[in-house]
């Protein structure tokens, strides 16, 4: 029952992020839902699976974008150990902190991104970190911090969470 679900997650994921967000772009970028969903995973499933689900959707993701394999599967999987970590050991996790881990992650993964593809002359580095890299980050932080403050709010996460830290 439970890979029924993972595998309804992944494919959800993957058709919300190849066929949805192209048309809900702002300021010329859209959002990483993966990371976003890997991120929030791992905090509330813990190491393993954020790290597992990482992986699988770094590298089924980059089979629709032009992001390297390695660099989707390698960001995305460490993102979501990380952030099981952070799960495990910290107590109350606040939205800031959250909100920065998230603004990090996705820099780290645009920056990695950036610096392995081949720019033209008038696309240099920092024109990408300007451009693409940190308003991705903004709004990868901010549809991460509107789910986590739905899935908190509407979700009865504080006893579940007692439960899964025990």
């Amino acid at each position: 029952m439970k890979a029924a679900a993972w595998m309804t997650l992944i494919v959800g994921l993957v058709a919300v992020q190849a066929v949805l967000l192209p048309y809900a772009t702002v300021w010329g970028v859209m959002p990483d839902i993966g990371l976003i969903v890997v991120c929030l995973v791992g905090l509330f499933e813990g190491e393993l699976a954020g790290l597992l689900l990482g992986f699988t959707l770094g590298w089924i993701m980059s089979l629709f974008s032009a992001a390297d394999l390695a660099t989707c599967m390698i960001t995305k999987g460490a993102v979501g150990y990380v952030a099981g970590l952070a799960g495990r050991h910290v107590v109350y996790l606040a939205p800031v902190v959250l909100l920065l881990g998230i603004l990090v992650a996705s820099c780290v993964s645009g920056l990695l991104t950036a610096a392995l593809l081949n720019l033209s002359n008038q696309q240099d580095w920092w024109w990408a970190v300007r451009t693409v890299v940190v308003p991705q980050a903004v709004i990868d932080a901010m549809v991460g911090g509107a789910l986590y403050w739905l899935v908190w709010s509407r979700l009865n996460i504080q006893r579940w969470v007692s439960e899964y830290r025990t």
